[in-house]
C-alpha cells in the first residue's frame, strides 16, 4: 500500500499572543498623551474582548492600536468580529469584539467540496471545527494549501493548515 500524507486546516489564532497584544495596548493608552485620562478599560474573555470608553473618537484610536499590535505580533485580523457601538452610563461607549474561532460546518462543507472539484485524488473530512485533508501525492497537498488562502479570503475567516503527517 502507499504511503498517504495529510494535514489538517484549522481556524484558530495564538490566546497567549493576543493576551500579549491586549497587555501592549493598555500600556500604549497610558502612555500617549491624547488618550491619558479617557477610562479606557479592556476586557478579555473566552470569546470576546471588550472595549469602555469615554468617546467614539478614542474608541476609533484604541481600534486603530489593537489593529497594529495584532498585525506585529502575527495575529490575522480575520479572528476580530467588530460588534455595534453602544452608549452605556455616563456617557461612555462600548464596543464589544467577538473572536471568530473554528470552522462553521457550512463553511467546511463549501471548502471540501471546492476543493474536491478542483484537485481529483484528494480526500478531504470534516472533523467538527478542522478539515483534514490526504492524498498520496505531496504536490496534491501543495496545490490544496495554496487553495486554502484563497478561500481565507473569500470566506473572511483565517486559516492555517498544520499536522502534516
Amino acid at each position: 500500500m502507499a504511503e498517504s500524507f495529510s494535514f489538517d486546516v484549522v481556524s484558530d489564532f495564538d490566546r497567549q499572543e493576543l493576551v500579549n497584544t491586549l497587555d501592549q495596548v493598555k500600556r500604549e493608552i497610558s502612555q500617549r498623551y491624547d488618550l491619558k485620562g479617557t477610562d479606557t478599560a479592556i476586557d478579555l474573555d473566552k470569546e470576546n474582548i471588550f472595549i469602555i470608553t469615554n468617546s467614539e473618537l478614542t474608541l476609533n484610536a484604541v481600534n486603530d492600536i489593537i489593529r497594529q499590535k495584532a498585525i506585529k505580533r502575527n495575529l490575522s485580523l480575520k479572528i476580530f468580529d467588530y460588534g455595534a457601538i453602544e452608549t452605556v452610563s455616563g456617557n461612555k461607549v462600548k464596543q464589544t469584539i467577538l473572536l471568530k474561532q473554528g470552522i462553521k460546518q457550512e463553511i467546511a462543507k463549501k471548502i471540501s467540496k471546492s476543493i474536491r472539484d478542483q484537485i481529483k485524488k484528494i480526500n478531504v473530512s470534516v472533523n467538527g471545527e478542522t478539515l483534514r485533508i490526504s492524498s498520496k501525492s505531496k504536490n496534491d497537498l501543495q496545490l490544496a494549501i495554496k487553495l486554502i488562502s484563497d478561500f481565507e479570503e473569500s470566506f473572511n475567516i483565517p486559516l492555517k493548515a498544520n499536522n502534516f503527517r
